[in-house]
This record gives structure tokens, sequence and C-alpha cells, in this order.
């Protein structure tokens, strides 16, 4: 087994690499890329410099969490096999740089919902934490309780520019039903397994 810790990027993380390194037993990081919009090819050059400034940092990048998957491909939209086929190229330019394994989920609408990014625990260290009774009332309420309680820090998913159309993007899943979104999801799997085999 190898331990491995989540980064999220110099720019997003609070705790740096060499933190990360000092931990006895972690030898890799979980990384991802947050600047590429959902749906478009994960740029070889920017897998590339994420995977240099970690192994920079005398860490190894194997795995990344996660390369989300549009909402055309959970919905069956018009968009779906264009957004496969990037996600096939994403695939592909993440194994190039060496990472093994790619983590994704086939939630719809949201990825997983945290309604507090700084918890403190009782021993005085943090954690993310969700709270149901926060998530009440209207989505745009919740969206915007959400973002208040950010701080200023972003959340895959809940980017302003996906969130602006909340109501149509509820809408597109509504009719879906479990097994319509199991169907879609079968469709995806089928469309990238050729591809993961490969490499």
């Amino acid at each position: 087994m190898k331990m491995g810790m989540r980064w999220f990027g110099q720019a997003d993380d609070t705790i740096p690499l060499e933190y990360i390194r000092q931990v006895p037993g972690v030898s890799h990081v979980v990384g991802a890329l947050f600047d590429v919009p959902v749906g478009e090819v994960w740029p070889l050059d920017k897998i590339t410099a994420l995977r240099d400034v970690i192994t920079a940092a005398g860490l190894n990048l194997e795995v990344v969490e996660s390369v989300n998957i549009h909402d055309d491909i959970k919905i069956g939209g018009p968009q779906r096999d264009w957004a496969i086929e990037n996600y096939i190229a994403t695939i592909k330019n993440l194994a190039e740089v060496g990472v093994k394994v790619i983590c994704y989920n086939f939630m719809p609408v949201f990825d997983w919902v945290r309604t507090d990014l700084r918890h403190q625990l009782p021993d005085g260290s943090h954690t993310m934490a969700y709270e149901d009774a926060l998530v009440q009332g209207t989505a745009q309420e919740t969206m915007a309780r959400m973002q208040a309680a950010a701080g200023g820090h972003k959340l895959p998913g809940w980017e302003p520019e996906r969130l602006a159309h909340l109501a149509e993007l509820l809408d597109a899943y509504a009719p879906l039903g479990e097994q319509g979104l199991a169907e879609n999801f079968k469709y995806f799997i089928q469309a990238i397994m050729p591809t993961c085999e490969a490499y």
C-alpha cells in the first residue's frame, strides 16, 4: 500500500507540500487541476507542471481526485459524446505522466456536499464537515449559504458560472430517475474502458 494525502494545489491549499512530505509514511499526493472547465481536456503541459511541482517536493503523483464528469454525460445531453472524447483524452494525458488512478463520481448536480470547510474538532484540528440542516430550503438559499461559508475557497461543482444555471441543471436531471442515470453511467463506462485498459 502507498500512503498519499489530498492536495488542492499551491493556489488553494494552505498546507504546503513540504509539510505533507514530513508526515510519516506519506510518499504520494492526490492532486487535481482546478482551473480546467469540466468537459475540457486536461492539457498535458498543465498535468506535467503539477507532477513536476509534486516531485520537486520529494513526493509522487499517481492518483488524481477527481476528473469531474460533464453533466451532459450524466443526463445524456447533446454534448455527451464530445465530453466523453475529452475525458478519454484526459485519461491518456494523465497516464502519460504516470497517473494510475483517476477518481470520479457520477453524482447528479453536485459533487460531495460540505457545509463547513473549516470545522474544528475537539483536538483543535480542522476538517470539512456536513450538517443536513444547513442545506434545507431552496437551492438558491443553500447556494448563498455555501458560498458565504466557503470564505473565498472554491469547491469543485460549486463554481459561480455553474451555479448561475442551477435551476436549469436541476430540471435537466429531474426526469432521469435512478434507471436513467444508471443507463448513462453504463454508456460512459463502456466508452472509456477500452482506453483505461490500454493505459
